[in-house]
């Protein structure tokens, strides 16, 4: 099993060592016609995410067997002993889940995980991607000619499908990591394995080249003991090879001082793009701050005076820690490496739930959470987020690195859409892909799923009947169906004939409440309650064919919750 690169490179304090640059020779290397080195492509000008894809479970075939990085024994089930994760996935989406030793959540569902080998995990992560402007997946690849080589080949067929489905671009990125023999073995899997998914529409490009990333070297630390001259050699062979190539290098790599060694400087220069690490360098905004004034800034000097692209690592913050801040940590990071000029940014990471500083949607409460775990989830400091909210960040951020919103250090993306909590429980189908038979003007059925309760779907008047439905993303015991309409008292008590009906395919569907009328009263919170006995369903529709308050359906919220 690789290594964290937690449990190699610690924390490094703010004020260690660095190399004196002077204010004239900054700006004068940031006015240089370098300064742009690479028109926009796949990675310069986009958002990439790292991406693990490292998970398996018991049952889901794939060759290494075992909690494949979701215990420390992976031969035995994950459980609060025997575990390598700091945080909870949220598990709504995926169609399959596999049981755990870890107590019952916090609403009394069994602890489920998924597999990363399950191809429509990796498709629901890049579908993920595809709603929230993750451009491009850089696919982590350690040393594949150990136990972990098959999984690894596999692993990187199901990203290549999902890509080419989602429309998303990926690249390999080699983590050099324990990886001994990594000067040949390197050379050898690229040329006899992972060259030939550059066929693909969907391998990154950047000017004109197949994008390659290697990180880890020039780490001081004994996981990566290699010399200035073979690594320089392995950079120098994949550019031979008509590669773009990335390096993933320490953050101190100017100054060859604290988490990098010296003598790496040619070895750097010699990279196309420069994304130096942050993972584990702060948790608080000052110093985040520091770095880009301290690190940042010169970083990008030194690059633009050497026409090197910049991909800074921007961070989310590490949930078990407490950094994140309900979000001001992530943007305040994005913000200031935006501001800086940046080519591109590099997200770490987006299913990392190891060190806690995934994207991925995430359990929002402790009612998702195994009970008495000590695995914090989204609400840690008191303010409610959304499953997705940090994918939602990404999708901000990436707006305004391409100047599609203006620069602004203040976040603008709502911790809940809407403004309103989730409910205990979980809604499943909060902002939800949705449906509908029609609507008229501007009712569309996306209303229903928005957390907002003043906005509505209506459908077209005077013609019955008519259904609104939402997707919830994969197959789902469901219990309970909670319909609204607007709380204002100027919605006046009325009576809809509705029934609601569920499919796990989108075409057949079956009768799960029969139709009846149902009474919205003002005075009761205009809210409607649908009971439902533990359907397996994937598509929840409600189908109106009378309303005694105006001739069309009408619906402010279609929530579902699981039985």
């Amino acid at each position: 099993m690789a290594v964290s690169r937690r449990g190699f490179v610690g924390s490094v304090l703010a004020g260690s060592a660095l190399a004196a640059t002077s204010t004239t020779e900054l700006l004068g290397a940031l006015a240089r016609p370098a300064y742009a080195a690479s028109p926009v492509g796949d990675v310069v000008g986009k958002v990439s995410v790292g991406y693990q894809g490292w998970f398996s479970a018991p049952g889901d075939s794939a060759p290494i067997g075992g909690w494949w990085h979701w215990g420390r024994d992976r031969f035995q089930p994950p459980s609060p002993a025997n575990t390598t994760i700091v945080s909870w996935p949220d598990m709504r989406e995926y169609t399959r889940g596999y049981p755990t030793a870890y107590p019952n959540l916090g609403n009394g569902s069994p602890a489920t995980l998924f597999s990363s080998y399950d191809q429509q995990t990796v498709d629901t992560h890049f579908r993920w991607m595809q709603e929230h402007g993750c451009d491009t997946a850089a696919l982590q690849r350690f040393n594949p000619f150990g136990d972990e080589g098959p999984t690894r080949d596999a692993m990187t067929q199901k990203v290549r499908s999902a890509a080419e489905r989602h429309g998303r671009k990926f690249y390999i990125m080699y983590d050099v990591t324990s990886w001994t023999n990594m000067q040949s073995e390197l050379k050898t899997d690229w040329t006899t394995k992972m060259s030939a998914h550059t066929a693909s529409p969907a391998y990154a490009r950047q000017n004109g080249r197949p994008v390659v990333c290697i990180w880890g070297f020039g780490f001081d630390d004994p996981g990566r003991p290699f010399a200035p001259a073979p690594c320089l050699e392995v950079v120098n062979w994949f550019k031979a090879q008509g590669c773009y190539v990335i390096g993933g290098v320490p953050t101190y790599w100017r100054q060859g001082v604290n988490d990098s060694r010296a003598g790496f400087l040619d070895v750097y220069h010699a990279f196309n793009m420069l994304s130096p690490w942050m993972v584990g360098r702060t948790g608080t905004l000052e110093g985040l701050d520091w770095f880009h004034t301290n690190v940042n800034v010169p970083d990008l000097a030194d690059c633009a005076a050497r026409g090197i692209d910049y991909q800074p690592c921007v961070m989310p913050g590490d949930l078990s820690s407490g950094h994140r801040r309900h979000g001001d940590f992530y943007w305040r990071h994005l913000y200031n490496m935006i501001r800086l000029g940046a080519q591109g940014l590099y997200v770490s990471m987006f299913d990392e739930y190891n060190e806690g500083n995934q994207i991925a949607k995430t359990s929002e409460t402790q009612a998702t959470t195994p009970a008495g775990a000590g695995i914090r989830s989204l609400d840690e400091d008191g303010v409610a987020c959304s499953a997705d909210y940090y994918l939602r960040i990404t999708a901000d951020g990436g707006r305004m690195l391409k100047g599609q919103i203006a620069l602004t250090p203040v976040r603008p993306t709502p911790p809940v859409l809407g403004g309103t909590p989730p409910p205990p429980g979980g809604d499943l189908a909060a902002g939800r892909p949705t449906a509908e038979s029609s609507h008229t003007q501007i009712y569309g059925s996306g209303n229903v799923v928005d957390g907002d309760p003043n906005s509505y779907w209506e459908s077209v008047n005077g013609v019955f009947p008519q259904w609104v439905q939402v997707d919830l993303g994969a197959t789902r015991t469901v219990g309970r169906v909670v319909l609204r309409l607007p709380p204002s008292a100027a919605w006046g008590t009325r009576t809809q004939t509705l029934a609601a009906h569920g499919s796990t395919d989108g075409t057949s569907f079956g009768t799960l409440v029969a139709a009846a009328g149902r009474t919205f009263d003002p005075a009761t919170g205009n809210q409607v309650t649908l009971t439902v006995a533990a359907a397996q369903t994937r598509y929840v529709r409600i189908t109106v064919t009378g309303n005694t308050g105006w001739p069309a359906g009408q619906l402010s919220a279609l929530e579902v919750y699981a039985s």
